[in-house]
């Protein structure tokens, strides 16, 4: 039950939290909001690390474990940006936002450089490609005078972002699932 926990919640959880981020920057969400779902997240960042620390020592799955660790540094980020001034902590929860965009690209080319299937090696490449693609474009949108067209800037950065690294998390889910899997820890197919 817990390996298939860890196997499929990302698939679910990286649309909603890129979700939550567009609905946030619509105006939809609030500040308290906010800070809870930073302080969720970093819990089950920290959960999710602890219980596939072992696994996840070679490989693309290495890399991955870099992409968690940096990311409870960038969401404690987040959780601090809501404990000082609007103004430090705006610039705070801008650098959440766009270090959740860049965290995963040398991940997602590690994996699409390991992975044996040449279309997921595309999917994971697309989403890497997406990542820096959004945050460039959400950085241009936040560096932007505040107007229309800074805000949905920013708002098709999130969507690119969102887009391609949920392509990346189901494209990884559907490959483990299959009994010759690829395993992104060896290099080699799982038998």
């Amino acid at each position: 039950m817990l390996d298939r926990t860890r196997e499929y919640a990302p698939v679910g959880l990286v649309p909603l939290a890129w979700g939550f981020t567009a609905a946030a920057h619509l105006g939809y969400v609030g500040s308290h909001a906010l800070f809870v779902a930073h302080v969720v997240i970093v819990g089950l960042l920290v959960a999710f690390g602890a219980v596939s620390w072992t696994e996840m020592d070679a490989g693309a799955l290495q890399a991955w474990r870099g992409v968690i660790v940096a990311g409870v540094g960038v969401t404690l980020l987040g959780v601090a940006s809501f404990r000082v001034p609007a103004v430090p902590g705006g610039v705070l929860r801008a650098a959440t936002v766009v270090g959740w965009m860049l965290l995963p690209v040398r991940a997602l080319a590690v994996t699409a450089r390991r992975t044996p299937a040449p279309g997921l090696a595309r999917v994971y490449l697309g989403a890497a490609m997406a990542s820096v693609a959004g945050g460039a474009v959400t950085v241009v949108g936040l560096a932007a005078p505040l107007s229309a067209a800074s805000g949905w800037l920013v708002l098709a950065g999130i969507g690119a972002v969102g887009v391609g690294q949920t392509a990346s998390i189901a494209a990884a889910a559907w490959e483990s699932s299959r009994p010759d899997s690829f395993s992104p820890g060896s290099g080699e197919h799982a038998i």
